[in-house]
């Protein structure tokens, strides 16, 4: 069977598109190992499946990642999907609903000419307690609490934003050794679904630097959701304000922590190719 697919980024975050109403797929896990391959595949971070609503939204979106494992939500993906459906001329609004595992996106577009500049995605209420992370202790939040890491003793912050959120405040989030240590944070002990792992430099109170280490993928140049956890953890340990940008290696991010409650990121998606696989 010839599937198609179309390959888009958030900010370097890249994932393959495929429309799961006109391409059934039966083995999401072994397909997304496959076609990510950066060697032997498409080369991404994971696929996103494009189904139909549920539960009241428009869409909903399925996410698998690198290594086959299936991701509650995706910030990144969310706004190349938003992208993609729009441009694709699967709806015509510029505000809709995807939904995900870890529930409801309220998504707006920002659209000039036709085409999608910037998509505002609504993440949800953060969580904070230790069990909703989860992570494994005593009740109540994980602000800069002492973790052992192959020997050494680092201060971690954790929040939950449809995910896990493990973030690490440092003196230079570019010079930390992520393949050395992302691999042995997101598979510690203390997180039993494993975790997002991020390395944060504060630069002032509107502006910080993060490098991630992704649940499932590995190395990523950007991820929407952590750039929310990490923000979160700056503003709870009082380092940001609740509105602030987030520096990755292609491009920022806006993360608010608004008065609602809600936490909104917004930043571009971009369409790099389209082509199609055998299965």
């Amino acid at each position: 069977m010839t599937i198609e697919f179309t390959k888009m980024h958030g900010l370097g975050n890249d994932y393959l598109f495929i429309d799961g109403g006109r391409f059934p797929v039966a083995d999401p896990p072994e397909l997304s190992r496959r076609m990510s391959h950066r060697h032997l595949g498409a080369g991404s971070d994971g696929i996103i499946l494009i189904n139909p609503g549920r539960n009241g939204a428009d869409f909903s979106m399925r996410i698998f990642n690198a290594d086959g494992s299936e991701a509650e939500t995706c910030g990144n993906g969310i706004r190349c999907f938003a992208k993609y459906v729009y441009e694709k001329g699967m709806t015509a609004k510029t505000e809709f609903t995807i939904d995900t595992l870890a529930g409801p996106n309220r998504v707006s577009l920002n659209v000039s000419n036709g085409a999608v500049a910037t998509v505002r995605s609504n993440m949800g209420r953060p969580r904070f307690d230790r069990a909703e992370i989860p992570m494994e202790g005593a009740p109540g939040r994980v602000l800069e609490e002492d973790l052992a890491v192959g020997g050494t003793i680092m201060k971690v912050t954790c929040a939950n934003i449809g995910n896990p959120h493990a973030v690490f405040f440092v003196d230079d989030a570019t010079a930390v050794p992520l393949a050395e240590i992302g691999p042995k944070i997101e598979r510690h002990p203390k997180f039993p679904q494993r975790t997002n792992v991020e390395f944060v430099t504060v630069k002032d109170r509107q502006n910080m630097v993060m490098r991630i280490w992704e649940r499932g993928s590995g190395i990523t140049m950007a991820s929407g959701s952590g750039s929310c956890g990490s923000a979160l953890a700056a503003m709870i340990t009082e380092r940001v304000d609740r509105r602030v940008n987030v520096h990755l290696v292609y491009g920022s991010l806006t993360v608010e922590w608004a008065e609602d409650g809600f936490v909104y990121q917004e930043g571009p998606a971009t369409e790099v190719y389209t082509g199609t696989w055998e299965t």
